[in-house]
């Protein structure tokens, strides 16, 4: 199992940026992949980002060309960069880990999420 502590929201003004940090311990070894979602009030949880061990990177289209992710396999970490936001990008955003054991059973864990608030 692996924990996760998600760091870096805030309230910003549109246009305006914000960097999201997440630090893992635990049985990091397992991981080959973490990224972000989001959940604004009353809609279900979306993927925005992933970022694998390899260096590969996906996004969500809302996204692209305004947030980074990326994973820092020394420090266990994984980071959003988010930039030029929108009132619509207002969420709570959760970091998550995907292990892979040696049985090849795969698993994900969850941060507790940390709230990025968009408004002027």
């Amino acid at each position: 199992q692996v924990q996760l502590v998600e760091s870096g929201g805030g309230l910003v003004q549109p246009g305006g940026s914000l960097r999201l940090s997440c630090a893992a311990s635990g049985s990091i070894a397992n991981i080959y992949a973490m990224g972000w979602y989001r959940q604004a009030p009353g809609k279900r949880r979306d993927l925005v980002a992933v970022a694998t061990r390899s260096g590969s990177s996906t996004y969500v289209d809302s996204v692209k060309g305004r947030f980074t992710v990326s994973m820092d396999n020394t420090k266990n970490m994984v980071y959003l960069e988010l930039n030029n936001l929108k009132p619509e990008d207002t969420a709570l955003y959760y970091c998550y880990a995907d292990q892979i054991s040696k049985e090849g059973q795969i698993s994900r864990d969850w941060g507790q999420g940390t709230q990025v608030t968009v408004s002027s």
